[in-house]
C-alpha cells in the first residue's frame, strides 16, 4: 500500500472522512454528497497526528524546499502548519476566514513580510475558495505564496478549475482515487457503487439532485 493509500486508509478507520454512496450526506451549502470529511478527528490520534505532520514536512522539503514561512487557514489547518513549522524551525502565521472586528482588525495572525516565501497548510479542499482567499490575503500582505500542502481533496472539477484560474498550485497528502482504492480494500464501498461516487466527483449538483437510489444516466 502506498503512501497515500495508507493516509486515506486511516483516514477512513478514525472517521475523519466517511463514504454513504446510498445515503447521502447533505453538507452545509445544502449539496448532497457521497462523501463527508472532518479532518479535525486527525487531532484527537496522537500516532496519526504525527505522521501527518511528518508526511506535511516531507512534502514542503521536496516540493517547496524554499519555504520561509508556514501559513495556516482558520480554522483547522491551525495545528497543522503549528506541528509542521515546529519540525522545519520556521515562523508560523495564520489566515483568519475573516478580519477581525475589533483591536488590529487583522486578517493574518502573526508576523509574515513582503518577499517571504510562504506555503499554505490546509486540511481539505472542496471548490477551492478557502485556500484560494488564503492566498489572496497572504498576497496582499506581500507574501510569495509557492503553493498549498492539504490532508485531502475531493478532486471536484469546479475546484481544480477555480485553482487552476487563480495560479494556486495545490498538493495533497492524499487524495480522491487513494481514498477509493482504500474504501474498497477496507470494504467500506462495493465496486459496484463507484459509478455514482464518480458522478458525484464530476457533477455534485447534478448527482444530487436525482431521487435516492435512482441509476445515473
Amino acid at each position: 500500500m502506498d503512501k497515500k493509500t495508507a493516509i486515506a486508509s486511516e483516514l477512513l478507520t478514525i472517521g475523519a472522512v466517511s463514504l454513504q454512496p446510498n445515503d447521502p450526506f447533505t453538507w452545509s451549502s445544502g449539496l448532497k454528497a457521497p462523501i463527508y470529511c472532518d479532518n479535525r478527528l486527525t487531532l484527537s490520534s496522537p500516532s496519526f497526528r504525527t505522521k501527518l505532520a511528518e508526511a506535511f514536512t516531507s512534502k514542503i522539503l521536496r516540493r517547496f524546499p524554499e519555504t520561509e514561512v508556514v501559513a495556516g487557514t482558520a480554522t483547522a489547518g491551525i495545528p497543522h502548519a503549528a506541528l509542521v513549522a515546529d519540525r522545519l524551525e520556521l515562523p508560523m502565521v495564520y489566515v483568519r476566514g475573516k478580519a477581525k472586528g475589533h483591536g488590529k482588525q487583522n486578517l493574518i495572525e502573526g508576523d509574515v513580510r513582503g518577499g517571504q516565501k510562504v506555503v499554505v497548510i490546509e486540511d481539505l479542499v472542496s471548490t477551492g475558495n478557502s485556500a484560494i482567499e488564503a492566498t489572496k490575503a497572504l498576497e496582499a500582505a506581500g507574501a510569495d505564496v509557492l503553493g498549498i500542502v492539504a490532508i485531502f481533496s475531493y478532486g471536484l472539477v469546479i475546484g481544480g478549475r477555480n485553482l487552476a484560474e487563480a495560479n494556486v498550485h495545490l498538493e495533497t497528502l492524499t487524495d480522491f482515487d487513494a481514498l477509493i482504492t482504500a474504501s474498497i480494500h477496507n470494504g467500506v464501498i462495493a465496486e459496484e457503487d463507484l459509478e455514482g461516487i464518480r458522478t458525484w466527483q464530476q457533477d455534485p449538483e447534478a448527482w444530487g439532485s436525482r431521487k435516492f437510489g435512482e441509476v445515473p444516466e
